[in-house]
C-alpha cells in the first residue's frame, strides 16, 4: 500500500462511481433511478471500506504526514498536487466516507425526481470532501475547499424545500465571500515564501511581522468562521438546513461545518502562531456568544430542523473555544467534539427525516405522543438527544468535557460562561423530545404512523455503535490524533516556556 497512490485512489473512486452512473443508468425513469441508487450505494460502500485501510495502516506514533503524494503542477511557485494525512485529517476522511453511504441509503425512497443527478452530485461531493481533508498544497486546498460548494449548492437548490433557491444562493454567497479573502492570504503566502507546500510553511518560521500575521490571520478567519459557522456569520445555516433534503442536511452538519475548524488547525494555528495567540481571546468571546445566544434562539424554534441547526452553531462554539484555548486538552477536545458532533448531528437530522417522510412536516406542534406508535424510533431519538446534551457514556460528553477543561485552563471566566451552554442545550433538546415523543396521541395521522423500517434501523445502527464507542472508550480516537496535536502546539508550548523563563 505504501507504493500505491492511496489517497488519489480514494479521491478518484467516487468520481469513477459518478461517471459509471452517467454511463450505465439507461432506460426508463424507474430503471435509471434504481440503477443510479445501486451504483452510488455500492461505490460509496467500497470507498468507506478502502478508507478503513487508512485507520488500520496509520502509524499513530508518527506526528508527521503519511501516504504523501506529490506531482508538480506549477513549478515556479512550488505549487503541486500534494496530498497526505496526519492523525487529525485521517479521522475527518473516515467521517466523510462513513456518512456518504448512509446519506444515499436515507434518500432511497425520499428522492423521486432526477435521482441519477442526485446520486452523481453526492459522489462528486464525497470526492471533494476527501480532497479537502488530504490536500497539503495551498492552491489545491483552496480548489477542493471551494469546489465543495458546487454540489451542495445543487443539492439544496434542486432537491430542497419551497425556498430552496433563496437558501442555496445565501449559502453559496456567504461562504464564497469569506473565501475570497482566504485566496488573497494564500497568494500573499505563496509570493512571500516562494512555495505553496503546507508542510514547509508549517515547519519553517515565515519571518512575517506580527501585524502582517494578524492581517493574514483575519483573512483566513473570514473564510473559516463562515464555514463553521461562527456568530454573527451563522445566519445562512438555519435557512440552508431547513430547505435542504435530509441527506443534504446530514452531510452539511456532519462534514462541511467541520471544514472551518479543520482550516483553523491547518492554517491559523501552525502557520500564524503569534497572531493566533493575539486573537485567542477575541475568538473565545465570539464562541461564548455563539454558545449562549444560539442556545436561547433554539429554545424559541418551532421547526425541528431549525432547532437542530441552531444547536449545531452552539456546538461549533465549543469547537472554536477548544481550538483557541491553545492547550493540549482544548485542541484534542475540539477535534473530538467535531467528530462526535458529526455523528450526533447527522443522526438527529436523519431522525427528523424519518417522521418527515411519513407526515411531510417538521413543525414540532404537529407531533406528540408518537412513543405509542413508534417505540423503536423513540428509543433511538432518546439516545441521540442525550448524546447531544453531553450525557456521560456518549460521544457528546467526552468532547464537551475536554473543551471546557481546556477553556478553564486558558481562562477561568471563559470556562464558567461556556459551561452555562450545557444547561441551555439540555433544556431545548429535552423540550423538543417531550413535545414530539410524549404527550397524548390525539391526531389520526400520528396514530397511523408506522415505526422504523429495517432499512432505517440499518442506517442508524453504525451511528448508535459509534456514539456509544466514542463515549465509553474514546482512546482509539484520541491516540490517533494526539501526536499530531502535540506537534501542532509546539510553538505555543515554546512561547509559554520562554515567557516563564523571562519572568524568572
Amino acid at each position: 500500500m505504501d507504493n500505491l497512490p492511496f489517497l488519489s485512489i480514494l479521491i478518484a473512486l467516487p468520481l469513477i462511481g459518478a461517471l459509471a452512473i452517467l454511463v450505465l443508468a439507461r432506460g426508463d425513469e424507474e430503471t435509471v433511478a434504481r440503477n443510479a441508487k445501486q451504483v452510488a450505494l455500492a461505490n460509496s460502500t467500497i470507498v468507506f471500506v478502502v478508507s478503513l485501510l487508512l485507520w488500520i495502516g496509520f502509524d499513530r506514533v508518527n506526528p508527521g504526514f503519511q501516504y504523501v503524494e506529490e506531482y508538480t503542477w506549477i513549478g515556479q511557485y512550488n505549487i503541486a498536487y500534494r496530498v497526505g494525512v496526519d492523525g487529525i485529517s485521517v479521522l475527518f476522511v473516515l467521517l466523510s466516507t462513513l456518512l456518504t453511504p448512509l446519506c444515499i441509503l436515507s434518500a432511497w425512497d425520499a428522492v423521486k425526481t432526477r435521482v441519477k443527478e442526485y446520486m452523481v452530485a453526492f459522489l462528486v461531493l464525497e470526492a471533494l470532501m476527501i480532497g479537502t481533508f488530504v490536500a497539503l498544497d495551498l492552491v489545491l486546498f483552496y480548489v477542493f475547499f471551494e469546489a465543495v460548494l458546487i454540489p451542495m449548492f445543487l443539492i439544496i437548490g434542486v432537491w430542497g424545500g419551497a425556498r430552496r433557491v433563496y437558501s442555496a444562493f445565501k449559502f453559496f454567497l456567504y461562504t464564497l465571500l469569506g473565501s475570497v479573502l482566504m485566496l488573497v492570504a494564500i497568494m500573499t503566502l505563496i509570493f512571500t515564501q516562494g512555495t505553496a507546500d503546507m508542510i514547509q510553511l508549517v515547519k519553517g518560521d515565515l519571518g512575517l511581522a506580527q501585524n502582517i500575521q494578524i492581517w493574514l490571520w483575519l483573512a483566513f478567519f473570514a473564510s473559516f468562521a463562515v464555514k463553521m459557522p461562527m456568530w454573527p456569520v451563522h445566519t445562512w445555516l438555519p435557512d440552508a438546513h431547513v430547505e435542504a433534503p435530509t441527506a443534504g442536511s446530514v452531510i452539511l452538519a456532519g462534514v462541511l461545518l467541520k471544514m472551518g475548524g479543520y482550516g483553523f488547525l491547518r492554517f491559523s494555528l501552525p502557520m500564524l502562531p503569534e497572531a493566533s495567540e493575539a486573537m485567542a481571546l477575541f475568538v473565545q468571546i465570539l464562541s461564548i456568544i455563539a454558545i449562549v445566544y444560539t442556545s436561547i434562539v433554539a429554545l424559541a424554534q418551532e421547526d425541528m430542523k431549525k432547532l437542530i441547526a441552531y444547536s449545531s452553531v452552539a456546538h461549533m462554539g465549543y469547537v472554536t473555544l477548544g481550538i483557541f484555548s491553545l492547550n493540549d486538552l482544548g485542541v484534542n477536545g475540539a477535534i473530538f467534539q467535531m467528530l462526535s458532533h458529526g455523528v450526533i448531528s447527522a443522526a438527529l437530522f436523519l431522525i427528523v427525516g424519518v417522521v418527515y417522510d411519513r407526515l411531510h412536516t417538521r413543525m414540532i406542534s404537529r407531533y406528540g405522543g408518537i412513543v405509542e406508535t413508534m417505540p423503536r424510533y423513540a428509543i433511538i431519538f432518546m439516545l441521540f438527544m442525550m448524546a447531544s446534551v453531553g450525557l456521560p457514556g456518549t460521544a457528546g460528553f467526552v468532547g464537551e468535557f475536554m473543551t471546557l477543561f481546556g477553556a478553564f485552563q486558558s481562562n477561568m471566566w471563559i470556562g464558567i460562561l461556556a459551561a452555562s451552554g450545557i444547561v441551555l442545550g439540555a433544556t431545548y433538546m429535552l423540550v423538543l423530545y417531550r413535545r414530539v415523543v410524549f404527550g397524548k396521541l390525539e391526531k389520526d395521522d400520528l396514530k397511523a404512523m408506522l415505526d422504523m423500517t429495517p432499512r432505517e434501523i440499518f442506517i442508524f445502527a453504525p451511528l448508535v455503535i459509534l456514539v456509544l464507542w466514542m463515549g465509553v472508550w474514546p482512546m482509539p480516537f484520541l491516540d490517533m490524533m494526539s501526536a499530531s496535536v502535540d506537534a501542532l502546539l509546539v510553538p505555543f508550548v515554546e512561547a509559554d516556556a520562554a515567557g516563564v523563563a523571562a519572568s524568572n
